[in-house]
């Protein structure tokens, strides 16, 4: 362990974070990284055995905790965060990650793909972030929203998804306003990540999606979890303390382009 490891985790004991959906995709390396960085990480999601495992995989030594619960219902959400809250003494962040993403575009998606959508991606972060404001007020914590470039650029067949991530863009903006006086309330837009092993062999080495997408991508790569993670863990701490209303696309410099081909390339 680094100096500055030792010093990030020194500052981090005793604070509280809670990540939703942590039990897969990008929650929990997002998880893991808060769990490194010495706070008390609390893992959130529907199913407690799914939690249980993903902390299993998760830095040895560190304090992690499964809570289960339902972002999408007002009272269970409530629940969870005045629990946490009792249990642990505080709230000091909230990572609003839990997230549903169906294809389909508005003429094809199903409206009980839509509506589920609608129920996880804008209620959820809605109904977390209320549920969590008593207790982070208390010790003037923050919020990190997970959006996607998909909320800042339009994607092929996800127009419901595209719409719950610019609801969760704006709603972004008027917390940070309302509440930025005692809670800094950000979002980070990732593009493509690397979080499953269903996106890693559809964007293997070699295959014709994966080329598509690297010659899209400045970059000319998907990303990492732990990059994602990184960026959250920056808004979250000390060094980010007057950013608040900030959204950080973390894609590899895909939302900086026009859509337009690299003409130049030969």
């Amino acid at each position: 362990m680094t100096t500055q490891d030792s010093n990030t985790q020194g500052h981090n004991r005793g604070r509280v974070a809670v990540i939703t959906g942590a039990g897969g995709g990008l929650g929990a390396p997002i998880a893991y990284r808060f769990a490194a960085d010495g706070y008390t990480t609390v893992f959130v999601g529907r199913t407690e055995n799914t939690l249980h495992q993903a902390i299993e995989n998760g830095p040895v030594g560190a304090d992690m905790h499964a809570w289960a619960g339902d972002v999408s219902d007002l009272d269970a959400v409530t629940a969870v965060m005045d629990g946490i809250a009792k249990r642990f003494g505080r709230l000091d962040v909230l990572v609003n990650n839990a997230g549903l993403a169906l294809p389909g575009t508005a003429a094809s998606v199903e409206p009980a793909g839509y509506r589920a959508m609608m129920s996880v991606n804008v209620d959820g972060v809605f109904f977390a972030s209320r549920a969590a404001l008593p207790h982070l007020r208390a010790v003037r914590g923050c919020i990190v929203n997970i959006g996607s470039v998909g909320a800042i650029r339009g994607d092929w067949q996800q127009a419901a998804y595209n719409a719950t991530k610019g609801a969760v863009t704006n709603l972004t903006n008027a917390m940070a306003l309302d509440h930025g006086h005692e809670v800094r309330v950000n979002a980070v837009h990732p593009g493509v990540t690397l979080s499953s092993d269903l996106i890693r062999v559809a964007l293997a080495d070699g295959t014709p999606l994966r080329g598509r997408y690297d010659d899209r991508v400045p970059m000319g790569r998907p990303g990492e979890p732990v990059e994602i993670a990184a960026v959250v863990a920056f808004l979250a701490g000390p060094d980010a303390s007057y950013v608040n209303g900030a959204h950080i696309p973390v894609d590899g410099g895909l939302t900086a382009s026009n859509g337009q081909a690299d003409l130049y390339r030969a």
